[in-house]
């Protein structure tokens, strides 16, 4: 039941695009403008035309969106008005003993349907093999101006304020304790959680730890060790090829927004080229994801129109950073799920401000954990929270 001082109103949601936007999008694909390429650049410069074409000709002639549809309505969807807007979430009720809430945030380019393979492996654990006593009751909000939560029409709608939010809505559900997951932008929305309300959160497991965490240094604290030289050296590295688009997103988001908002084949390559880029893929996308995988995340910012207040949040971070003073410190307990193709610091940087009690090294996957690898995403977290749940 919502709570009296915070009051929720969750309404069922379902999923339903009206036939002319559908029509709309062949159109529009079929009308596609294609740009010049190098040859042999391939994936040097970005998004491959020859893969761009591939995967536009199956988003117009083979992939079948009602069916996506009807298998994303199979999870149990609502909307709750928080702050003004209506944020979509996932609710699965846990069956076991005793589930402890788990709320999951994704990021971008995500929607939150991200947690799809997750989320009944996290639920219901006896019905896939594993120990009933580690359910979970799993609540996936999306973010703000994702998929198919409402776009903010003014700012400030950035990681701190959906901590806020997440927190909240939790309250509304009846849940004034519990787990934090996530990675990429989902890292720093949990870390302003684990930060701004230490006593409502019983352990935050992260997949990924937000380039913009910088703990405080110097003034007799321990100096950079060589691994930590090495990782800031790489990340400044990687950030040098592979960051324009976050400084554009940060910084002068609604740009890019105007085309890629008009232009479908645009908005795929924008996506696709990351989901390439940071998966365990070995070049090769498909390995990683199937193209209706691709094509239905690429259709729900398409058909929401959610690309331009997706990029925003860049923005709105960059405003309000989550920077540590002296003496800060993040109480409630850390897991830490490394996966080998993300860029990830090493455990001693993390240490500095967080209570790190697991780190594990996993043996595969990227930047895309609960799509990747599903399955072994799910035994860490299950791991980390086991003696959590007393």
């Amino acid at each position: 039941m919502p709570s009296e001082e915070f009051p929720v109103q969750v309404k069922p949601f379902t999923i339903a695009i009206d036939d002319h936007h559908l029509e709309d999008l062949n159109h529009r694909l079929r009308r596609t403008r294609w740009p010049d390429a190098i040859a042999g650049n391939d994936w040097d410069d970005g998004a491959e035309l020859r893969f761009m074409q591939r995967l536009t000709e199956y988003w117009l002639n083979e992939f079948d969106w009602r069916a996506q549809e009807a298998r994303l309505n199979a999870l149990p969807q609502f909307s709750a008005e928080l702050d003004g807007l209506q944020i979509h979430f996932l609710h699965q009720r846990g069956t076991g003993p005793d589930p402890i809430p788990l709320v999951m945030t994704h990021g971008w380019p995500g929607s939150g349907f991200d947690m799809e393979q997750v989320i009944p492996l996290l639920a219901d654990p006896g019905g896939h093999g594993a120990d009933p006593a580690d359910a979970f009751d799993v609540v996936v909000p999306s973010l703000p101006g994702y998929g198919f939560s409402q776009r903010p029409t003014r700012p400030g709608f950035g990681p701190r304020r959906a901590a806020e939010l997440w927190t909240r809505l939790m309250t509304g559900l009846g849940y004034e304790r519990f787990g934090v997951q996530a990675g990429d932008w989902g890292a720093a929305v949990s870390t302003w959680l684990a930060s701004l309300f230490p006593d409502r959160v019983a352990g935050l497991h992260l997949n990924f730890i937000p380039g913009s965490f910088r703990p405080p240094l110097g003034d007799g604290r321990p100096p950079l060790s060589a691994d930590e030289e090495a990782f800031l050296d790489t990340a400044a590295k990687w950030f040098d090829v592979e960051g324009g688009y976050h400084r554009l997103q940060a910084t002068k988001p609604q740009t890019p927004a105007y085309a890629l908002t008009d232009s479908p084949a645009g908005l795929a390559a924008w996506i696709v080229e990351k989901m390439r880029g940071w998966s365990d893929c070995d070049g090769v996308v498909e390995r990683a994801f199937t193209l209706d995988a691709l094509l239905t995340n690429i259709s729900i910012y398409w058909f929401t129109g959610t690309i331009g207040s997706s990029m925003r949040f860049y923005r709105e971070n960059r405003l309000d950073p989550n920077h540590f003073g002296p003496g800060e410190r993040i109480l409630p307990p850390l897991g830490v799920a490394a996966f080998p193709q993300d860029i990830m610091p090493p455990r001693s940087w993390v240490e500095r401000v967080f209570n790190v009690t697991r780190w594990t090294q996993m043996p595969s996957g990227g930047h895309f954990g609960p799509m990747e690898a599903p399955e072994l995403l799910v035994n860490e977290i299950r791991e980390f929270f086991r003696p959590l749940r007393s």
